[in-house]
């Protein structure tokens, strides 16, 4: 009984190990190879659209845009913060609704392995693979991707093929507000178009360009200055 078990937990590290290997060979090969697809391009029901553009090659409020609506603490936390969980369970405790609390490198994650929908499955991967990209990516590295990959709309994917969709022209022109009627895209990006925003969520895009002004226009320079 007792050889049995040992076999059985011998085949399980086997598998274990070999798939932390694979993971680290992929995200090493990706820290500097644009991704072809993710997982959730190729769950998509829509006709995938997607440019990868170098985030060295877009105007700094592109991403400071992205962060201000979705990740402010990007620059200093490690993957998953901590410090916004136990907000969100404190709001919820005080009556409010329980938000999201993932980061940036939480959805960069998700979009690449992951599927979409709510569990603690789900969010324990989720968790485990972004300190993963933390340990062996830039934080440079992992929003440029983000940028390249999260959806903007129905099989529109990354900042580059969203600004030329929406906009007519490249991301690398694009101005700041565009830039942030990009960013109010992303909760919900098959139901929203930046071109036709609700009163709500053009007062949400003025609330992006204003925590842009105050992060500060270098407020990502450490990050996008670390190769």
């Amino acid at each position: 009984m007792a050889k049995r078990k040992f076999s059985f937990l011998s085949i399980i590290w086997s598998i274990v190990w070999r798939v932390l290997l694979f993971l680290a060979l992929f995200l090493l090969l990706f820290r500097f190879v644009p991704l072809p697809t993710s997982s959730f391009m190729l769950q998509s029901p829509y006709p995938v659209t997607q440019k990868w553009l170098s985030i060295d090659q877009l105007p700094a409020h592109m991403p400071l845009a992205i962060v201000a609506s979705e990740d402010q603490r990007f620059p200093i936390h490690h993957g998953v913060d901590f410090t916004e969980i136990m907000r969100s369970i404190e709001q919820y405790d005080d009556g409010g609704g329980l938000r999201g609390a993932s980061t940036i490198t939480q959805q960069t994650a998700k979009n690449i392995f992951l599927w979409s929908g709510r569990s603690f499955v789900r969010k324990g991967l989720e968790a485990g693979l972004a300190l993963s990209l933390e340990a062996i990516w830039t934080k440079k590295r992992i929003l440029e991707v983000y940028l390249n990959i999260a959806e903007f709309g129905k099989g529109v994917y990354g900042v580059e093929a969203a600004s030329q969709y929406y906009f007519g022209k490249s991301a690398s022109q694009i101005s700041q507000r565009e830039a942030a009627q990009l960013a109010v895209l992303l909760p919900s990006p098959r139901t929203r178009d930046p071109r036709r925003l609700s009163a709500e969520l053009n007062q949400k895009v003025l609330w992006i360009k204003r925590q842009m002004r105050q992060l500060g226009a270098s407020y990502l320079t450490p990050v996008l200055e670390n190769n």
